[in-house]
This record gives structure tokens, sequence and C-alpha cells, in this order.
């Protein structure tokens, strides 16, 4: 039945990024069909409480895990320690990525191309890119291991499109100081995308993989911003934070059982254009 190819029942789903503000949506997602939600975060302390929170509202075991997914050994461990938890590795979600917000800075010079730190590259590379591959080498091979498994990659608009700078302008500065979203951005999520069509073929009878690529979410953002950006999607507005989780549902569950490679854009539109 219909119901029951979206049944996570007693499968346990890493969501990495999970104390964040959609980690914890996906997270969600995961207890609401029947899994085991496990929320990984460089932040220990705040993914155990959010965890906490799943599991009282939920009435499931979710768990709550403190990881650096930069670095190879952390990840072997995390993948070791739920092995020997729970025997098993159904679903990983690569959510972790560094989105630094222009409108909590007083100076945005430093984000544009000419000024943009290398040091602040590597590290939105590592966290976007690296952690999405390092997880998807020892997570997935636990689950090809198993015979079976699912990979979701959250990428983005802007893995298919170019950012509208036009979105962060200021007037009164110079042209030189114009804010304007970082080039780490749009590179990790269009290498997600990649990563994805590579998994997509390496486990191809075990483990499938695939990418979402989400439009923006509303986060209290400036009015301003809020007015460009709903002038550039069709349905003039950007996602309520829940808006993606029959996405997720669908997309990690049986119910997308032969879909492998793929990239599916839920925006509002805004691709369209």
């Amino acid at each position: 039945m219909l119901k029951d190819i979206f049944d996570l029942s007693g499968r346990v789903a890493v969501i990495t990024g999970g104390a964040g503000l959609l980690g914890v949506k996906h997270a969600e997602t995961i207890a609401e069909l029947g899994g085991i939600p496990v929320l990984v975060d460089i932040a220990g302390a705040a993914a155990i409480a959010r965890a906490a929170e799943i599991s009282g509202q939920f009435g499931r075991p979710a768990l709550g895990i403190g990881c650096d997914i930069t670095f190879d050994k952390e990840v072997a461990g995390l993948r070791d320690r739920l092995m020997d938890q729970f025997g098993r590795i159904d679903i990983l979600i690569n959510n972790a990525a560094n989105n630094p917000k222009m409108e909590d800075r007083s100076d945005t010079s430093f984000c544009r191309l000419e000024s943009f730190p290398v040091d602040l590259w590597n590290e939105d590379i590592a966290v976007g890119l690296t952690g999405a591959f390092l997880c998807s080498r020892h997570l997935g091979a636990a689950m090809a291991a198993r015979g079976k498994g699912a990979i979701l990659n959250i990428a983005s608009d802007l893995a298919v499109i170019a950012p509208d700078q036009r979105l962060y302008r200021e007037p009164g500065r110079a042209e030189n100081e114009q804010p304007v979203k970082p080039v780490s951005y749009s590179v990790v999520k269009a290498g997600l995308v990649g990563l994805t069509r590579y998994l997509a073929t390496y486990w191809p009878d075990r483990v499938r993989a695939n990418a979402l690529a989400p439009g923006g979410v509303y986060a209290g953002q400036p009015h301003a911003f809020l007015d460009r950006i709903s002038a550039l999607i069709p349905m003039g507005r950007m996602a309520q934070r829940d808006e993606y989780k029959g996405a997720i549902a669908f997309m990690v569950s049986d119910a997308s059982s032969y879909m492998n490679g793929a990239i599916l854009s839920i925006d509002g539109g805004r691709t369209c254009w």
C-alpha cells in the first residue's frame, strides 16, 4: 500500500548539520515516519538537545552526536559507533554547510571574489563538500555492505543557477564594497550535484544517491531582501521551513525506489525563469 512505501520503521538515518534550521526538520521527518534520526553536528550539545526534543515530540528514539565531519577519523568513528549501537545505517542526509548571512556582517567586502579569504574558502569546502565525501565514503560503504541504503545530498537552487547578486546590493556602497553571495557556496552546492551522480553509479545495485535542490527558506530576513527575492520566484515567496519535509520523506524512503542520480528542484519555480 502507498503508506507502506513511506514507512521508515527501524531505519537509522544520519543527518549532518542536524542541529541547524533545516537539519532539525529533516530529522523530524525521519521520526514522523518511524525511523531513528541521528543528528550529527559540530555543535554537539545543540545536536543532543534537538534530538531530545524530537524524541519527546514524536515518541521515537533520536540521537544527537557531536562530530567534526571534516576529519576522516571522526567520521569513521561515527560509523563504528552507529554500527555498534544499531547494527545498521540506512540513510545519510548530507545537509551540513557553511552559509554566512550577509545581513549579519557590517563589513561585507570580504565576500567579494577579489577579496574572499582563502581560509574561508577552505572552511566552506571542507564542511560542505569534503564532509559530504567522507560521510558518503564511510556511511555509504556500511550501507553497501548491508545491501541497501539511500544517500540524499542537500544542494541548492544555486547548484542549478548563478546567484543573482542584485539581491544583496546596498545603496551608497562603492561597487567594490557591494555585498555578494560568496563563491564558495555555489561551488559547494554544484559539487554536491557532481558527488550525487558519482555515487549513483558507484553502488547502483545497493545504494541510491539523489540530491535535493531547495530554494531559500524564510528566516526573518530583512524586508528589502524579501521583496527582491520574492520578485524572482513565480510563487512570490520564499519557502517555509516545513515545506521540504514531503520531499525528504519521498527521497529517502522506498517511495523513490527507482530514483537514482536525480536532482529534484523545489524552489517555488525560481529556476524556471
